[in-house]
């Protein structure tokens, strides 16, 4: 008598279907494969329903998403304990505190945004400019943020943690959703749903906890400055997922600094006396011409677009 599949058993099977669908496309076999599988078990057909649902979303990325897989940024390495097989290096393995069962980096360039799935059925939505590193252990699921931006949807196992390290902050989440954005001395973090803890390697505060709504930049130290305290502003803060910046009081500098993490033509305030002024409205990410033609008729400066930079200049005279 068979073992009865858990909740997370079935949560990662129906999120490698999603996967094969997506890459395979929905072949007459395929889908025969598929029914089988969900007929297997009443669960199987919520979690397969849902596993969809964070695949869409992530897919949304649309006009600057790649609609590929990404493309590991070297080749893929895969260490896996063999029982009876190796007898050598298994022995060489027993004393090993970690064993690192799956290994991937992955990167964008600039502009570039990508959806990722993990083989634990959690998935990765990869900001411009950005680089993780994922390496799956028996007790703690790891992703290093190497570099820019991540939003990460996590599949629920309560055996196996799922820590986010960028540089020495650490983000510690069971089952929830969140990103991480590196800095040069810390990390934002935003949860978009459930709870995550935030601490620093080495530091002697106690983890903090966010919840669903709350954002915070959490510096090396382990100290945690709130940034946002709102469903609906952090949800401004990801919309890079679909290709777009929502600006809701930011000033022109905050956006121009935002924009630049998107394009090689690169726009300049040439008058600092702009720089303060509060913006509102929605962009793509991909659009910086539009955005400089929109700032230039809202604050009335003079715009000039050069072949790698865009100017934004002093006011016109009335």
């Amino acid at each position: 008598m068979t073992d009865r599949e858990t909740a997370e058993d079935i949560e990662a099977e129906a999120a490698r279907w999603v996967w094969r669908l997506d890459r395979d496309g929905r072949l007459p076999e395929l889908e025969i494969q598929l029914e089988t599988w969900l007929a297997g078990d009443a669960r199987r057909r919520g979690a397969f329903l849902k596993a969809e649902s964070v695949w869409t979303l992530l897919d949304r990325a649309g006009g600057t998403a790649s609609r590929s897989f990404a493309k590991p940024a070297r080749p893929v390495s895969r260490r896996v304990l063999l029982a009876g097989a190796g007898g050598a290096i298994a022995a060489a393995m027993v004393g090993a505190s970690v064993l690192i069962l799956r290994e991937d980096q992955f990167s964008t360039g600039v502009g570039e945004v990508r959806r990722v799935p993990l083989e634990d059925g959690s998935a990765v939505a990869i900001n411009t400019a950005s680089a993780v590193e994922v390496a799956f252990q028996r007790t703690q699921r790891t992703v290093r943020l190497k570099d820019g931006e991540a939003w990460f949807q996590v599949a629920k196992d309560v055996q196996r943690p799922f820590v986010v390290e960028a540089g020495a902050v650490r983000v510690r989440a069971v089952g929830t959703a969140f990103s991480v954005r590196r800095r040069a001395n810390g990390a934002d973090v935003l949860v978009t749903e459930g709870v995550v803890e935030v601490w620093a390697e080495g530091a002697t505060r106690a983890p903090s906890r966010l919840r669903a709504g709350q954002g915070a930049f959490v510096d090396a130290s382990a100290v945690v400055r709130p940034a946002v305290a709102a469903p609906d502003a952090v949800d401004r803060k990801l919309e890079w997922r679909y290709g777009k910046i929502d600006l809701a009081g930011e000033t022109l500098g905050e956006a121009v600094a935002d924009f630049n993490r998107y394009n090689e033509r690169k726009l300049v305030i040439a008058d600092p006396g702009i720089a303060d002024e509060r913006l509102y409205g929605a962009f793509n990410t991909g659009g910086p011409d539009a955005f400089a033609a929109a700032v230039g008729a809202s604050l009335g400066i003079e715009v000039e677009v050069r072949d790698s930079q865009i100017i934004l200049g002093r006011r016109r005279a009335s």
